[in-house]
């Protein structure tokens, strides 16, 4: 397992005498018990006299962690605090610079028909294996299902199968009523997909292309964009202006490389394309992750919103803090399989228990 593999690692740097250990992001790729195992190991090396630098994004673990806590933005101390002295909250608006909104507000879900519809769906990863198995999602509009998991159970390639990038090999995929079943992306994004993939510069976006390139790579042929055959370069640039304006990208000019603005900034670049329409399903697959808290505020607002449009979203996330913010239903992924859907009220053991491949009794439909 993973979680025994890490380990591994931390009894090498003891067995060489290390008194001095750095962690940077260690449970990334770790189940709730496996962290709860790891913080207890950690414990007890600051016990026997070793020092510990704990790099991590996620405040609950710093704060549970830390003796003392230093916040670091764009490169420069912000601020720094005893443990006892500390919240989540506070440690945010030093990582910001304002209050910051933790959890976005989120108004009783009324969900309607079925608006993805997955059934028995088989899919092959890149070494021949299957690597999601038999399964079945139901998710309908406006309702978030938030899909858990450690990394590399099958959550990458799940969301490829539906955005048409990757090969189905058994089973189906229906948007708004339409088997979207290996057919090509542009066929399926015509029956109502929109796709925020995680791998936001190799997928998402075209680091040598302007802002305002990349925010009509999916639309460059329509109508309001040409002008008897050849580019409106006017209409181009008001709507690409729009969409900046609308979603915060902050950006020099609309003609500057995407690859030289922020991770937050070009995420949010991808989530203002992937919504100029009006999608009947949203697969948004590690939504924030790099990002700043500020950004990941922004974004987590604009697929509540999204939900209030009665779009579909599908948000896949190996964050549990962001899965539990964000979802009205949790489906937790483990060998391609889901373990269970359940409600947010579920404890974060509950969780760990399916993320670690132990099948819940209870499954949520509505």
């Amino acid at each position: 397992a993973v979680g025994q593999k890490q380990r591994v690692e931390i009894i090498k740097a003891l067995y060489r005498e290390a008194r001095l250990l750095i962690l940077d992001e260690p449970t990334a790729v770790l189940t709730p018990q496996e962290v709860d195992q790891l913080f207890e190991t950690l414990r007890q090396m600051t016990a026997d006299g070793r020092g510990l630098i704990f790099i991590s994004h996620k405040l609950h673990e710093v704060l549970a962690l830390s003796d003392r806590i230093t916040v670091l933005r764009q490169g420069k101390v912000t601020g720094q605090t005893t443990t006892e002295g500390a919240t989540r909250g506070s440690l945010a608006s030093m990582m910001v610079g304002r209050e910051v909104k933790l959890a976005p507000d989120k108004p009783a879900a009324t969900p309607g028909p079925p608006a993805l519809e997955i059934e028995d769906l088989e899919v092959i990863g890149d070494r021949g294996n299957v690597v999601v198995d038999n399964l079945d999602l139901e998710v309908r509009t406006g309702e978030i299902v938030g899909i858990a998991g450690v990394s590399g159970n099958g959550q990458r390639e799940l969301a490829e199968a539906i955005a048409g990038l990757r090969e189905v090999a058994g089973g189906s995929i229906s948007i708004a009523g339409t088997n979207v079943t290996n057919l090509r992306p542009a066929e399926v994004r015509a029956a109502g997909l929109a796709y925020v993939p995680e791998g936001r510069m190799k997928d998402g976006s075209i680091g040598l292309f302007t802002v305002s390139e990349n925010l009509l790579l999916i639309d460059h042929n329509s109508k309001q964009f040409l002008d008897a055959g050849l580019m409106n370069f006017e209409a181009i640039r008001t709507h690409s202006q729009a969409l900046v304006d609308e979603f915060a990208v902050k950006t020099p000019s609309l003609d500057t490389p995407v690859r030289s603005l922020s991770g937050g900034n070009i995420q949010k670049l991808i989530l203002a394309r992937e919504l100029s329409g009006t999608p009947n399903v949203l697969i948004a697959s590690q939504p924030t992750r790099g990002d700043d808290i500020g950004a990941a505020e922004y974004i987590h607002k604009r697929l509540v919103r999204q939900r209030s449009e009665d779009t579909a979203i599908v948000v896949i996330s190996e964050d549990l803090d962001e899965v539990y913010a964000l979802s009205d239903r949790i489906a937790v992924m483990y060998e391609g399989r889901i373990m269970g859907i359940v409600d947010p009220s579920v404890t974060r053991e509950e969780i760990g228990l399916m993320m670690a491949g132990v099948a819940h009794e209870r499954t949520v439909t509505e």
